[in-house]
């Protein structure tokens, strides 16, 4: 009886059903965290549809006559009855709560000189056996009602499949929050760094070959040391992955704060660490776990200097880092720069995406990128090496990645990623010279990309 009790004060009020509902809608649907329209439908959707949902399952049908109507779903009854003409009274004990039953059998106390709404009967006697001794006051005949049943109609069936529609369409949605991926060629598209080396970019467009080569050499000399200090190349540089996640599944979270790679045993060269050996054999359980650590530790490296690559470097070797930028930025006409306003244009728009595509190994790649100060435009997540795989596959990881609905365009200087770009259908920005930059940025300012 209590527990019947709460149950029908709890439904008591329309009201407080739907409190209740918003209150588990709330805590049942965490809200996105993107302001796309796409998720803003979602999130409305997925507000809406659970407590329509949950007020069919949980209404229970009152046997009661009396109905109310609601412009979402039609005529329904109310949990609990209201009180008819006949059964209120202005007496001034007040009236009886609706759809409390009495026990059948149990005689009825005097309307007079009742002590208060709840009170054992004057008329109870001990030859009621197996029946509960208590009684209720009336202003009237009691009605008997029996508890509200919960009811399944075919309104619930269809709420049920919306309901299931509406989360499909939420993690979609969660999925698609890019209308618009760019894919970026590193060398020679954004930065100049091999031309350097091989003397092209000085023939092609008639700089002093000499102070060109130095250039391309000084940094060289940086890249591969910031590699094999920080980045651990030397280990790496045998067993390159692709993407820097793509051994994460090996990671057992272990806390590397005081863990010591130097003394691990571990060797990347397919010839070291023996099954004896401390790191195991590899490609075994222990060797892997050994590498996903290196990876993890190159990721929280990258994240913590991207935008301070300096604190990795001495002094001396900061302060030719900041010479060796300014001085390829003269030979170059500016041309990292002039490939930065594309890049900062796309990041700015909110639903377009910069993806790096390189093919040097990935860890050389990510040393190039903290160098030349691109940290703050490339997230780590963002950036695949080819060398192993082949850009036409590396683009097909990257679909597989955003899904098909998505617009891509590639934008590169050489034919590996024109030919990948046309196998996927994908538009394709040729950048050879200068100007072919400018007309990029013009184009992305237009939004004709």
């Amino acid at each position: 009886m209590l527990l019947q009790l709460c149950y029908q004060m709890l439904w008591q009020t329309q009201t407080r059903r739907l409190l209740f509902y918003s209150l588990i809608s709330a805590f049942y649907m965490e809200k996105p965290k993107t302001s796309h329209l796409e998720l803003k439908k979602a999130f409305v959707l997925s507000f809406l549809i659970p407590p329509l949902l949950l007020f069919l399952l949980l209404n229970p049908q009152s046997s009661s006559s009396s109905t109310s109507s609601s412009p979402l779903l039609g005529p329904f009854s109310h949990p609990l009855p209201l009180p008819s003409s006949s059964s209120s009274s202005s007496s001034s004990s007040g009236a009886m709560w609706p759809g409390i039953k009495t026990e059948t059998g149990l005689p009825e106390a005097p309307s007079v000189g009742q002590p208060g709404f709840l009170s054992f009967s004057s008329a109870y006697t001990s030859t009621q056996s197996g029946q509960l001794h208590y009684s209720y006051p009336s202003q009237g005949k009691p009605r008997s009602h029996p508890p509200p049943p919960f009811s399944f109609s075919f309104s619930s069936i269809i709420l049920a499949v919306l309901l299931v529609e509406g989360v499909r369409f939420v993690k979609v949605s969660c999925v698609c929050l890019f209308q618009r991926v760019f894919l970026w060629d590193l060398d020679e598209t954004i930065i100049i760094f091999h031309s350097l080396l091989t003397g092209s970019f000085a023939q092609k467009f008639g700089k002093d070959p000499a102070t060109v080569l130095n250039l391309g050499l000084q940094m060289e000399e940086l890249i591969f040391e910031l590699a094999d200090t920080h980045l651990f190349f030397n280990d790496l540089e045998e067993c390159d992955q692709v993407h820097v996640e793509d051994v994460a599944s090996d990671d057992n979270g272990q806390d590397l704060s005081n863990y010591n790679f130097l003394a691990d045993g571990f060797s990347g060269s397919s010839g070291g660490g023996g099954g004896s050996g401390p790191a195991g054999v590899p490609g075994g359980v222990e060797w892997m776990r050994k590498l996903a650590f290196r990876y993890r530790r190159l990721k929280e490296i990258y994240n913590a200097y991207k935008t301070n690559v300096g604190g990795l470097l001495s002094p001396m070797k900061r302060d030719l880092l900041l010479r060796l930028q300014s001085e390829i930025e003269n030979v170059t006409d500016a041309w990292l720069s002039t490939a930065l306003k594309s890049l900062l244009l796309i990041q700015s728009r909110g639903k377009c995406l910069n993806i790096l595509v390189t093919t040097t190994q990935l860890v050389p790649a990510l040393a190039k990128v903290l160098l030349y100060g691109l940290g703050e435009v490339f997230s780590i997540d963002t950036i695949y090496s080819a060398t192993k795989i082949g850009k036409e596959s590396c683009f097909e990881r990257i679909v597989s990645r955003f899904g098909k609905k998505v617009t891509y365009v590639v934008i590169g200087d050489g034919r590996d990623e024109e030919f990948a770009a046309k196998q996927h259908n994908m538009p394709f920005w040729r950048i050879s010279t200068h100007g072919d930059l400018v007309s990029l940025h013009q184009a992305l300012e237009l939004d004709f990309l």
